[in-house]
């Protein structure tokens, strides 16, 4: 998938460039990874911001296999068929990745300008800070789709927003406005959508105008373990998507987002 990777005084830019929605790929995220590790290599370069093209942030894995496909079978952003090619490989090679995001040595910051929906909510909740608006959704659409979430977002989403208001979201699978998604602490500042870049930038300059060694060592510290607990965490995701993914309601999961309509499930 293509980015786009460039260098503001001491803050990394990253922007995904598969407009309009950013489907998630294990190449796109691995990329984002090895960019960030890249920056980490330079000492002037103190924190990161990862942007979008089109529509959407990231309106998660196209499991299908090709966007054409999905968009041919009518499903909305963030749906999905069971097969697993549309990402590029396994999940457990897609939520690797997302590990890694959890370990950049440099804070990066996540500008949410548009739907971050399934994976493309986990990848928004890896960051380190998130800015958005209130034009955009987020939502785990998991259990609409009659699957488990992925993404290490059983322990990011907690983490962030508390176990309750994990639940809610992670049960209900409702999507939230950037400001309601503000308040529940799944975003921390939402500005006018033509003003999310600018500010995820501005924020990002700001932490990049302290000392560099201070910035790492204070980034280690607030997310101490928390690559090692996605890691762990996205074995058990990966195994129950696999299970829920040959059941009945799994296949009406899929049917019923793509017609966007509510699932009639009956717990096969």
């Amino acid at each position: 998938m293509p980015i786009g990777v460039d260098i503001h005084g001491h803050v990394g830019l990253i922007e995904l460039r598969d407009p309009p929605h950013n489907f998630l790929s294990v190449e796109q995220v691995r990329e984002i990874a090895d960019v960030l590790d890249g920056f980490a290599t330079n000492m002037d370069v103190r924190a990161a911001v990862l942007m979008a093209e089109g529509k959407s942030f990231c309106a998660g894995a196209n499991f299908g296999s090709s966007r054409s496909t999905t968009q041919r079978s009518g499903a909305p952003e963030g749906a999905s068929t069971p097969a697993e090619s549309g990402t590029g490989g396994r999940p457990e090679d897609l939520y690797a990745q997302a590990a890694r995001l959890c370990e950049a040595e440099i804070p990066w910051i996540a500008a949410v300008h548009g739907p971050a929906i399934g994976g493309g909510l986990g990848l928004a909740m890896t960051a380190t800070m998130r800015v958005t608006c209130p034009e955009a959704r987020f939502a785990a659409n998991f259990v609409k789709l009659g699957i488990h979430q992925g993404f290490g977002l059983s322990v990011t989403l907690p983490e962030l927003i508390g176990p309750s208001r994990a639940a809610l979201v992670l049960l209900s699978g409702r999507r939230f406005k950037g400001d309601e998604a503000t308040e529940l602490g799944m975003a921390d500042v939402c500005v006018a959508q033509e003003h999310v870049r600018d500010t995820a930038m501005e924020i990002a300059a700001e932490v990049g105008s302290g000392a560099p060694l201070a910035i790492r060592a204070i980034n280690a510290t607030l997310r101490a373990g928390l690559g090692d607990r996605v890691r762990e965490a996205t074995r058990h995701e990966a195994a129950e998507q696999a299970r829920l993914f040959t059941t009945e309601d799994a296949r009406e999961g899929m049917r019923s987002v793509g017609e966007r309509r509510e699932g009639n499930f009956v717990g096969r």
